[in-house]
């Protein structure tokens, strides 16, 4: 680790239910990416990018990131891989030009922990050479082949820098032969979820190291029915977010990862009962009863999960906790 870990713990679990993409070399999406409800918007160096205009659109986003207005917004921007020439460059024009306006920086295609070292050396330079906070700018690892895949338990904990590890389903697909052409969607002739495993194995890495777990695109963008069901499984296992190609999949990301409203509730309720039971003024018990469900100290920390993702999203309860009448 070759940054002081600066980075305040809860700039790691700021909302990023929809991370929408953006092409940084296309001024007119870039400008009205800051008026959709997105939580995320990552401006894109890299496969959105064609290699002619990818110079000219460091710039662009340098411009767009100080002059814009992304209120509400985490700021990411994507730069090219390691095994490109591209990618010094990337980071030094986007982070000396607009360091102070950018919150991470999103490295695609990472297949070991040293390609995250070396981004975090190379974003604590340019911070002591521009007299930026060290360690403020947060790094986004893509796990988007096999070998990355296999170490992504070492990626996760490369950096204190390290905020999300993010699934790229079609270079994955690519790398492992996979039979479709359809990104998001189950290969025809196998039973099962194919990407279960997939999934499980970067949530669990994610998780061993506190940071965030979020699932990559799915490119049909008109079928927004489509959307929700992939979606509704990478949120069942726990996935923080997914990336959105189009404005019409934002409001569907934001509804799938956040808590129902009558979870919501339950979750604050179960919080306010186990604070209540553990008081001198609820007996000091260590277990209690909330109607007919008896919560404990386990019940607590699974609430604190649906809650915190509720306050996130700025939801507002509509019960309130009732001691009982002694």
């Amino acid at each position: 680790m070759t940054a002081p870990d600066l980075a305040d713990a809860a700039s790691r679990l700021r909302p990023r239910r929809s991370c929408l993409a953006v092409p940084g070399s296309n001024p007119r999406f870039l400008e009205k990416a800051q008026g959709l409800p997105a939580d995320q918007v990552f401006l894109d160096l890299e496969d959105a990018c064609a290699p002619l205009a990818k110079e000219d659109a460091r710039h662009t986003i340098v411009k767009a990131l100080n002059e814009g207005d992304w209120t509400g917004k985490t700021r990411v921007v994507r730069v090219n891989d390691w095994t490109t020439h591209w990618t010094y460059r990337d980071v030094i024009t986007v982070v000396e030009g607009a360091g102070p306006n950018l919150d991470c920086i999103m490295l695609p295609k990472v297949q070991d922990a040293q390609q995250v070292i070396a981004l975090d050396l190379l974003l604590t330079q340019i911070e002591k050479t521009m007299g930026f906070e060290i360690g403020r700018i947060g790094i986004e690892a893509q796990i988007e082949n096999a070998k990355g895949l296999v170490n992504v338990d070492g990626i996760a904990g490369a950096s204190p820098r390290l905020e999300t590890i993010v699934f790229g389903p079609a270079d994955f697909m690519a790398s492992i032969n996979m039979k479709s052409l359809v990104v998001g969607e189950q290969p025809p002739g196998y039973p099962a979820d194919a990407y279960h495993y997939i999934l499980m194995r970067i949530l669990m890495a994610a998780r061993m190291h506190d940071l965030q777990a979020i699932d990559g695109p799915y490119l049909q963008i008109r079928n927004v029915d489509g959307f929700r069901e992939v979606a509704g499984r990478a949120a069942a296992l726990g996935y923080d977010g997914k990336w959105v190609l189009h404005p019409g999949q934002v409001e569907a990301a934001n509804e799938v990862f956040s808590p129902s409203q009558e979870d919501y509730d339950h979750a604050e309720l179960i919080l306010d009962a186990y604070d209540y039971c553990t008081s001198a003024e609820g007996g000091m018990k260590g277990s209690a009863m909330l109607g007919d469900e008896m919560i404990d100290e386990a019940s607590r920390k699974m609430a604190l999960v649906v809650a915190g993702k509720g306050r996130a999203a700025g939801m507002s309860r509509t019960s309130t906790f009732q001691p009982p009448e002694a």
